[in-house]
């Protein structure tokens, strides 16, 4: 199988899937949704490591795929929310999100924050 890179569209749908279906004989295209990676700071201890750690993380996220949707403080919450400094990226898919979180660059960064911040992490897959 191999993946090719769709251009425009739904923003919840990465790529197709070529593959053989071997049921009905033919070449079928199936949808694999994006990724996204969400982080909330629960606090921050150490405003400078959390610079340094942004100055590495950003660039290193973006060399891997991820494209930066939105970040900072909530406009509003609801619910029980917290207003905490939200990150969310973009990957085209969660396997891409995954090994831009395992790099060498990103690992880097984690290194730069240290104990500086108390966050959440969660990679979630877009809805097909």
């Amino acid at each position: 199988m191999r993946e090719r890179a769709r251009r425009g569209g739904d923003r919840a749908v990465a790529a197709h899937v070529v593959g053989y279906d071997f049921g009905c004989g033919s070449f079928v295209r199936k949808t694999m949704p994006k990724a996204y990676w969400i982080t909330a700071y629960r606090s921050i201890r150490d405003p400078e490591a959390l610079a340094a750690y942004a100055r590495i993380a950003g660039p290193a996220l973006q060399a891997a795929g991820g494209r930066f949707l939105a970040r900072g403080l909530p406009a509003h919450v609801y619910e029980g929310g917290l207003a905490q400094r939200t990150v969310l990226v973009e990957f085209d898919s969660a396997a891409q999100a995954i090994a831009a979180h395992d790099s060498p660059a990103y690992q880097e960064a984690l290194r730069a924050l240290g104990d500086g911040a108390e966050r959440d992490l969660r990679i979630v897959e877009g809805v097909p």
